[in-house]
């Protein structure tokens, strides 16, 4: 039987997501002692739901998860390929001290918005272009993202596998503004996770770092050299998927 009108995986992705999101206040509130005065402890408490996460997904829906590449472990700018919440949950995990360029919508979202702030996040406005770059690049200067990896979807949001979405100069910026290297990530997530609905599809879902890109290229050079190599590799992670791409 085709896979995505299997009756038995609807149910089991019902039931998965229905307890991931239950399970999100529990240890969020679990943790909350600590991740209120303590950085650290925000970060353990993300990182172990997204660990329960990935472990009920391997035997809930048969959805495991892998990372490949070298994550940088030194400060340094992480471009990635958004396909679905999954990515950034294998992203925060991969990294130490991760924190995420998003829309200030999140803020308002119970448990996560609340832990984003407590991680430093850097909310912007994607309806006000110029403005949230602005503020973006001023909120690094500023201090306000403490030594780490700084996270940005460069597409701007999540991107379902085969769609084409422009890459955003907000990047570029970002990448001459910091002078530090550049790790593109690739993903086929969105082939099992997708950006809306329920269904979880069964297979093996990853996230894959790149070769860096040096400090020091010219702007352009850098936009064009990070999306060729996203794109590439991310279709080749969709193929290895079984999803079709067309380019």
């Amino acid at each position: 039987m085709n896979d995505r009108k299997n009756p038995i995986q609807w149910i089991r992705s019902l039931l998965y997501v229905g307890q991931i999101y239950l399970m999100m206040p529990v240890i969020g509130l679990l943790f909350a002692p600590w991740a209120l005065f303590s950085r650290r402890g925000a970060r353990v408490c993300c990182k172990t739901y997204s660990r329960w996460v990935f472990w009920t997904a391997s035997w809930m829906v048969g959805l495991k998860v892998e990372v490949r590449g070298t994550p940088p472990s030194e400060e340094a700018l992480i471009a990635a390929k958004h396909q679905s919440f999954l990515d950034i949950m294998m992203i925060f995990t991969a990294t130490p001290a991760a924190k995420f360029i998003m829309k200030k919508q999140i803020l308002w979202t119970p448990v996560i918005g609340q832990y984003a702030k407590l991680l430093n996040c850097i909310a912007v406005d994607r309806g006000k272009r110029g403005a949230a770059i602005e503020k973006m690049v001023a909120d690094v200067k500023a201090g306000l993202v403490e030594p780490g990896q700084l996270i940005i979807y460069s597409q701007g949001t999540r991107v379902a596998p085969g769609a084409k979405l422009p890459y955003k100069v907000g990047t570029g910026v970002l990448y001459e503004q910091m002078d530090q290297p550049c790790y593109p990530v690739a993903t086929n997530v969105g082939v099992f996770w997708p950006k809306t609905g329920i269904y979880r599809k069964p297979g093996l879902a990853v996230v894959e770092f790149l070769e860096p890109i040096d400090r020091g290229m010219d702007r352009e050079d850098f936009m064009r050299v990070l999306e060729e190599r996203v794109e590439a590799r991310s279709n080749e992670l969709m193929r290895e998927a079984g999803f079709e791409v067309e380019v």
